[in-house]
């Protein structure tokens, strides 16, 4: 049986997260649930988020996938209750997982959106004091307490992280790129306050797949399209960090690129190498090739990719990790040992246990239960 440590799993919030959590001024505005016309809403602000749970289908036959849950009795209990999650994951023998949120999107940008900030600060810090407090207490061996933070102020997010780092917090959940948000360059010093306090505190910087948004599809593409190509967002956008001044001003930074995939990776490094040699010049770019600054701080993120394995050595042994992605439709539950199994068949023992559990167990400094001794 495989040891396994998922660094991508989701949260689907339960209707008390903010209601419990922020002053009574704030109760109207923030995000709570109504019912209506025999369906569930989330309402904030002057808002109206009819989607309950973002392609939440654990324990759905794929026949019966479609449209997303709107109301809570369409998901099972493991997509909002962290007790039964934990149960849903000892299940398929995971013994660790880092969970992303759902309602404040993949990188936390719905509170960016808010037009009163004050709400929008108290929002972060409700929803990050609902994980540490309510969801990683559940099955503290477990939760890998991971948190957001506040994307229109980088000082005020600084001071959010080390606030949460002093309570339990192992990473940060982040936007891929914030252009589509209107947000300053990560060429800019705009950032710094923020990759000082994340490498400050040893924090990796998780960056899920599309946390800054979708591509456009034309009204007759059909959803796979984007499915499909997500992973170049994630391509694009760890380029642009790996030639940006990031990794130079803050050289122990970690970078995460969640449910990006590893398959490209080679192709990737290998044209971006060939780009900086020939446009380092006349472009202003920082020393070190692109390739370089992956090795040393950047790690990548796999489901079921045989093809991404072989070229395993040209990405890193040492940089894979191995997601779950529970409750969404790549999930492997509850089939991740058997799934797991069929993929990493052939691959030495000790790189197995690097992709399934060694590797995010000391990048997020987490301890892996001993193993069982046979009678």
């Amino acid at each position: 049986m495989l040891q396994l440590f998922s660094v991508d799993d989701h949260i689907v919030e339960p209707p008390h997260v903010w209601t419990d959590r922020v002053a009574a001024k704030f109760r109207e505005t923030a995000p709570h649930v109504i019912e209506e016309d025999g369906r569930q809403y989330w309402v904030y602000e002057d808002r109206r988020h009819t989607n309950m749970g973002l392609n939440a289908v654990a324990g759905k036959p794929r026949e019966q996938w479609g449209n997303d849950p709107i109301r809570f009795s369409d998901m099972i209990p493991g997509c909002y209750d962290p007790k039964a999650r934990a149960e849903d994951m000892r299940a398929d023998g995971i013994f660790a997982s880092v969970n992303f949120p759902t309602l404040p999107r993949f990188g936390g940008a719905l509170f960016l959106s808010f037009n009163d900030k004050e709400l929008a600060d108290v929002c972060v810090r409700a929803w990050n004091d609902f994980v540490l407090d309510e969801w990683c207490a559940a099955a503290p061996e477990m939760f890998v307490p991971m948190i957001i933070c506040q994307l229109w102020d980088p000082a005020l997010a600084s001071k959010e992280i080390e606030r949460c780092v002093s309570k339990g917090a192992r990473a940060v959940c982040f936007i891929e790129d914030p252009l589509p948000f209107g947000l300053p360059s990560f060429h800019t010093a705009h950032w710094d306050p923020f990759w000082g306090a994340c490498e400050d505190a040893g924090v990796p910087v998780c960056m899920h797949l599309s946390s800054s948004g979708s591509t456009f599809l034309g009204d007759q593409d059909p959803p796979v399209v984007e499915i499909a190509s997500a992973f170049v967002k994630s391509a694009r956008a760890s380029i642009n960090l790996m030639v940006s001044p990031v990794p130079h001003k803050f050289p122990r930074i970690k970078m995460v690129w969640s449910e990006g995939g590893i398959g490209w990776i080679p192709a990737a490094l290998e044209r971006a190498d060939r780009q900086y040699a020939r446009h380092k010049y006349w472009s202003t770019l920082p020393e070190g090739m692109p390739s370089e600054v992956a090795a040393k701080n950047m790690w990548w993120c796999m489901i079921e990719e045989p093809v991404g394995l072989k070229y395993r050595y040209d990405i890193g042994v040492d940089r894979i990790m191995w997601e779950c992605d529970y409750p969404h439709a790549d999930s492997t539950w509850p089939d991740s040992q058997k799934i797991a199994s069929e993929v990493l068949d052939g691959v030495p023992s000790d790189e197995v246990e690097m992709i399934t559990h060694k590797t995010a167990c000391s990048l997020f400094d987490w301890m892996a239960p001993a193993r069982q001794s046979r009678a």
